[in-house]
């Protein structure tokens, strides 16, 4: 058996797979987070015991007796501090909490953009980055900053708590903001800027490597006949490339939920100014671009909202894939746009709107406006080195047919649905048996994995128009926006 476990954001999710990779059982937990003072957190120990009971239940319920190894995927950025004996010192501070507003301010007067991007892959100092949160601490909370041992990553923590093996795993280190992707160290200037030294931080290990295995007092206490391995694994959208047999350059994984998030593997070498969000990848000195689009499904969601409130998902779809196209524009920077322009000034428009024009038609255009942002992004990574041959579609928005095919006509590339739709976990039980031999490598994996739909492009010269009227809409608009 081989077991891929997804420490996520909302739910906690675990998969039990044969060494055919046939899924035997897969359950789930929610994440339960302390919201106060604007902060947000969770705790540490009740978390690693929603995972512990978790894989209890399951063990049990399927008489599982022996694992050969499990692997790890799931979020990043979540910091946990420990003390000297490696026991949490306070709550996990999350990657969705915002605290360290002014900390941001204060490192982006110290590091200019093009020397974090050309040492993190990153463009922003935002206050998701965990070295944000330390200086924070710092600056707030004096009595942990000066007692704290170690610092670490959700991930990296929980391997930690199953193994007492701290290392950290670069694929999650990427999004630390001070971890040097392109020399494979920790960034010491950064180190220096938050007050810590390296001494603090888990030895550096590769992505989907072995760290240890599970402790004896946790293997009694699942009921296993023998400790497995613990697979360090890789971060979430990376196991689902993985679970989606995008592995080399050429591929997109595209996952359409309220946020667009694009993965490619890029071409090596791959240029240190990309202007794309770059990170340490899951093989050994490979780097993946992970352009994100936050007017993604949010624009249709809230649209449908506002507009067709008591209209269906399936109505909207029959209804456009009936009446075909119109001329109508949408600008989909409902929260500004980050990938590929980052402009904040950027907000949501409809262009061309005339009285014969219903909700139908604005749902179209909604569609429409998501995918030339898709196309926008896809042009950038061929202009950067990496050509690019398909998309796998992932998310809430691959179950639409026509948005699909919109996609696939509008950026020219085949548009591909895999049958798996939880391919974090896949992609985390892939990498726990290849890494122990039951599987020759991903490539082979990559043969076996299936796809149920595939849409191929016809790109009209009238798309290709409305594209350009697309560009030059976000210009004037922008241009309205800050001179006028």
């Amino acid at each position: 058996m081989y077991i891929g476990i997804d420490l996520g954001s909302t739910n906690i999710k675990a998969a039990i797979y044969n060494e055919k990779m046939e899924l035997i059982d897969r359950q789930s937990r929610p994440v339960e987070y302390i919201r106060e003072n604007g902060f947000v957190e969770f705790d540490p120990n009740a978390y690693c015991a929603v995972l512990i009971s978790l894989l209890g239940d399951m063990f049990q319920k399927n008489n599982v007796k022996s694992v050969r190894q499990m692997a790890f995927t799931g979020q990043a950025e979540s910091l946990c501090v420990v003390d000297k004996d490696g026991k949490p010192m306070m709550n996990v501070i999350s990657w969705m909490d915002e605290r360290s507003v002014h900390e941001c301010e204060v490192l982006a007067k110290n590091f200019t953009a093009k020397e974090c991007e050309e040492v993190t892959g990153q463009q922003a100092v935002l206050p998701t980055w965990p070295a944000t949160k330390i200086l924070w601490l710092k600056n707030n909370r004096p009595e942990i900053f000066n007692n704290a041992a170690h610092y670490m990553l959700i991930k990296d923590y929980v391997v930690y708590y199953l193994t007492g093996v701290m290392c950290a795993d670069m694929s999650i280190a990427t999004f630390s903001f001070y971890f040097d992707i392109y020399n494979k160290c920790y960034w010491k200037k950064m180190l220096d800027a938050i007050g810590i030294t390296e001494s603090q931080l888990p030895t550096l290990c590769e992505p989907c490597s072995v760290a240890g295995k599970l402790t004896s007092e946790l293997t009694k206490r699942l009921g296993l006949e023998s400790a497995p391995d613990i697979n360090v694994g890789t971060l979430d959208h990376f196991a689902g490339m993985i679970g989606t047999g995008n592995i080399a350059p050429g591929g997109i994984t595209l996952s359409t939920g309220t946020v667009m998030a694009m993965t490619a593997m890029a071409s090596e070498p791959c240029p240190k100014d990309s202007g794309i969000a770059m990170h340490y990848g899951f093989l050994p000195d490979t780097h993946i671009m992970i352009p994100v689009a936050e007017s993604g499904g949010v624009s249709l969601e809230w649209f449908k909202r506002t507009c067709m409130p008591h209209v269906g998902f399936k109505e909207v779809d029959d209804t456009i894939a009936e009446r075909g196209g119109n001329d109508l524009i949408f600008l989909p920077y409902l929260v500004g746009t980050n990938a590929p322009e980052f402009d904040s000034d950027a907000t949501g428009v409809f262009w061309g709107l005339r009285q014969e024009h219903d909700a139908f038609d604005m749902a179209n255009a909604v569609m429409e406006g998501v995918a030339f942002v898709l196309k926008k992004n896809c042009d950038i990574i061929t202009e950067k080195g990496t050509k690019l041959s398909s998309i796998i579609a992932t998310g809430g928005g691959a179950k639409s047919d026509v948005w699909c095919k919109l996609q696939a006509d509008i950026t020219g590339l085949p548009i591909l649905i895999p049958e798996e739709k939880e391919a974090a976990c896949l992609g985390a039980a892939i990498i726990a048996a290849v890494n122990d031999g039951a599987i020759e490598s991903f490539e082979e994996a990559a043969k076996s994995i299936k796809m149920t739909k595939h849409f191929e492009p016809e790109t009209t010269e009238k798309v290709l128009k409305k594209y350009k009227k697309f560009c030059a809409l976000y210009d004037a608009s922008l241009n309205i926006a800050r001179n006028i």
